[in-house]
């Protein structure tokens, strides 16, 4: 009995073991039920022939207005780490001003750039001050101008009354 019930245990244990092992995946952006969006033939397909096959696009161009852009994108994870993208595709389709499709583009995700940020802080003016300094600063301190006004006093309008 007592053998039975450690080697359940120890199963039990594998079992969770293997399972953390396991990758989740995730689709996220344009997915298509009818087809990919290469599908998209230029010259032959229109701004409505490609709104009926594949819906709104992921987003348009920002200062070209006949861009349609379809993102889609698939990332894996596995257990507490960092998900990583697997795929990536972005589809562009450019009309011409008659809503014909003109040119169709798919960049995948070795077409893509990484983009490093700058991490540094903007100075600004003033003086840094210890964590004292914030905490006793106002100790002692009177309101400028006259006492027993409620102009410069806290919750007060802050300026000169109007009579």
């Amino acid at each position: 009995m007592r053998l039975t019930r450690t080697k359940i245990i120890i199963a039990g244990c594998a079992i969770l073991a293997t399972s953390a092992c396991m990758p989740v995946s995730r689709n996220h952006g344009f997915v298509s039920t009818k087809g990919a969006p290469g599908d998209i033939e230029s010259g032959v397909d229109t701004k409505t022939t490609v709104l009926s096959k594949f819906g709104n696009p992921s987003t348009t161009g920002i200062f070209e207005k006949n861009k349609w852009y379809y993102m889609s994108e698939l990332r894996e994870q596995l257990g507490y780490l960092h998900p990583r993208t697997k795929t990536r595709t972005i589809t562009a389709v450019a009309f011409n001003p008659e809503g014909v499709v003109n040119e169709v583009s798919i960049y995948t995700i070795k077409d893509g750039r990484v983009v490093s940020l700058v991490g540094r802080k903007t100075p600004t003016r003033g003086r840094e001050l210890s964590i004292m300094q914030q905490l006793l600063g106002g100790v002692g301190r009177l309101p400028q101008g006259t006492i027993g006004n409620s102009q410069n006093l806290p919750g007060g309008a802050g300026g000169p009354r109007r009579q």
